[in-house]
């Protein structure tokens, strides 16, 4: 994981977000608030409380407000490996959350420490070749029926492809198909892998949001969730 990289574009990555999504006719707190609800959602059908919950890879903390509205009770850490964008989240949202630097190979936390892990498009700027070892370490650091997931773009859909494509933070990233995510999550050890899609229409069609629920099979949305349970 590339510390460097993050840092660089840490001061700019709100602006350029904002811009890279503007064909959604959203706001990046929009997509931040939506994997939060739906986080919440798997949590409690999974009959999970999440207590303690790790956002790995929290970024610049567009996160937080939303984890403290579907979590009130939960105490949150934020881990990234970029040391300034821990300062910024902290920053713009000054509260009680755990800040932990990810160094080279670890998370610097004891093992079993969460109930729930959870990362937002962040596994794609990861060599694949070290996939699995995060996901061991992100094991690890989960207590027994703890959940994990992971919201990850879509390369089977196309403006998606577009929007990596251009982004300038993405310059290195490297897509990874939902099968790929699942299977790795598997070598991993964890069990009850689902894949879920979501991000069907953009703001202009709106009203067609309700449909969303029903339309988590099609592989076709923007984005996707893996979730896994750690037995």
């Amino acid at each position: 994981m590339n510390r460097a990289e993050f840092d660089q574009f840490a001061d700019e990555y709100e602006a350029q977000h904002r811009a890279n999504i503007a064909i959604t006719g959203e706001a990046p707190d929009y997509f931040a608030r939506y994997k939060i609800e739906e986080l919440k959602r798997i949590a409690s059908e999974a009959q999970v409380a999440a207590r303690d919950i790790i956002d790995f890879g929290s970024g610049i903390g567009n996160s937080i407000p939303h984890f403290r509205s579907a979590f009130p009770h939960a105490v949150l850490s934020c881990a990234d490996v970029s040391p300034r964008s821990l300062e910024l989240g902290s920053a713009r949202f000054p509260g009680p959350e755990t800040l932990v630097r990810i160094d080279e190979a670890a998370i610097p936390v004891p093992d079993r420490s969460f109930d729930a892990a959870f990362s937002a498009c962040v596994f794609h700027h990861i060599p694949h070749e070290e996939h699995v070892q995060w996901l061991k370490e992100l094991y690890r650091v989960t207590r027994s029926r703890g959940i994990l997931v992971i919201f990850e773009h879509n390369p089977a859909n196309p403006l998606t492809r577009r929007a990596v494509n251009t982004c300038p933070f993405d310059v290195n990233a490297r897509l990874i198909w939902a099968r790929q995510l699942a299977q790795r999550l598997r070598d991993a050890g964890w069990q009850d892998v689902a894949i879920e899609y979501h991000v069907f229409f953009p703001r202009a069609l709106a009203p067609l949001r309700a449909l969303e629920p029903r339309l988590r099979w099609l592989p076709i949305g923007a984005q996707y969730c893996a979730i896994a349970r750690k037995p």
